[in-house]
């Protein structure tokens, strides 16, 4: 569960209703696992924040989280969701290469789609450096290399135009246009 509140006095209003629903419920929060992030306004951060409970126990204050398997940090920027995503992309394609290496070229294809394309939470990055998002497309024209043994240097575009699969600005522009067209469809007040 995620609170966010602009204020330390509306997040502990908030944690009051948790508390009391808690009790209600005979439910019991895990202190331990609750953590405090406390965003940049502009290029500051506030030099004390109060302590902030919840039965009894204080959160640790954090400057980045992993929620729902995205990395959020204090300053908005994307570049450790990023090199999450470069090293699970490694991993997956890895695996892919070892298990597969004997896989007919259109097996190769469609598991690489499937497991290669998804760069979760991608839709949402915003700030970022370049070398963090070069990275990433490296990372993905070198699994598709390595996947369907091909030589190490050759062309990105043409080894995409040949295998008929999308390189790796045409997914980040598709899944951007994905995110736009489904917020601008939702019927959820604004």
């Amino acid at each position: 569960m995620v609170l966010l509140s602009p204020s330390i006095g509306g997040l502990r209003k908030l944690l009051e209703i948790c508390e009391s629903y808690a009790r209600a419920h005979g439910l019991v929060y895990n202190a331990k696992k609750s953590k405090i992030l406390v965003f940049k306004a502009g290029n500051r951060l506030p030099g004390h924040v109060p302590t902030i409970t919840l039965n009894g126990a204080a959160f640790s204050r954090v400057n980045k989280f992993k929620y729902l398997g995205t990395i959020i940090t204090a300053d908005l920027n994307d570049d450790d969701d990023i090199e999450r995503e470069r090293r699970a992309l490694a991993v997956r394609s890895n695996m892919l290469a070892r298990r597969f290496a004997r896989g007919t070229t259109g097996v190769k294809i469609t598991l690489f789609r499937a497991f290669c394309q998804s760069f979760y939470s991608g839709g949402l990055w915003v700030s970022y450096t370049r070398r963090a998002y070069n990275a990433l497309r490296v990372q993905y024209n070198n699994a598709f290399r390595v996947l369907l043994r091909l030589p190490r240097f050759c062309s990105a575009s043409g080894m995409f135009v040949d295998a008929r699969v999308d390189g790796f600005h045409a997914i980040m522009r598709k899944k951007a246009s994905s995110l736009l067209r489904r917020m601008r469809a939702s019927t959820t007040a604004s």
